[in-house]
């Protein structure tokens, strides 16, 4: 008879200490980007997510968002997506700031990126944080993407639209965009 788990809490642990050690330890970017991409996968697991609160990786994830590595901020975002489900790990990217990395995350050339930046902001829409993660800035840049030519984003976009924002928000994210060039919004837009 199988485990319903393939390692013990302990060994889930360890394993994931160790690729949190193996990340601060190296200075290999290739390997770096390996272990953040294994650690955004191991952050899909509700069953890691204690673990990988106790070993602080919501601020690990938060900080790769600053990098200049596109690689780094996609895996970064795509963890604090994983983890931001978990209510815990949500209150956690909110106290430490992350609602602004998150946005900037939306001026990003990488799809990915992008999707797991809106995915993220939908998760921490709360009725304390709604003013902020729908802002008219981010509603304009939303609008935006939902006339995106990529399904994807499009139909992401619009699931923020809907679920995050009120009418009354859209309609003055949209009159606020009336005679603005694409810059002159507070997020810039990637180039299709």
């Amino acid at each position: 008879m199988a485990g319903k788990n393939r390692f013990s809490e302990s060994d889930r642990f360890e394993y994931l200490q160790g690729l949190v050690t193996e990340f601060q330890d190296t200075d290999n970017e290739e390997a770096k980007e390996q272990v953040l991409a294994n650690l955004a996968n191991f952050a899909y697991d509700p069953s890691n997510v204690e673990a990988l609160q106790m070993l602080q990786v919501t601020d690990l994830f938060l900080d790769m968002l600053t990098e200049e590595n596109e690689n780094f901020v996609e895996f970064g975002i795509g963890g604090l997506c994983n983890l931001s489900m978990d209510r815990e790990s949500r209150d956690q990217i909110i106290q430490s700031g992350g609602i602004p990395l998150v946005v900037g995350c939306l001026s990003s050339n990488r799809d990915e990126t992008v999707l797991s930046a809106i995915t993220t902001l939908i998760n921490l829409t709360t009725a304390a944080t709604r003013a902020e993660t729908t802002a008219t800035a981010v509603v304009q840049c939303m609008l935006r993407f939902s006339l995106n030519q990529n399904p994807r984003l499009r139909n992401l976009a619009s699931v923020f639209l809907e679920d995050c924002c009120t009418q009354e928000q859209v309609n003055k994210a949209q009159d606020a965009m009336q005679g603005q060039s694409q810059s002159a919004v507070g997020i810039p837009l990637p180039v299709d």
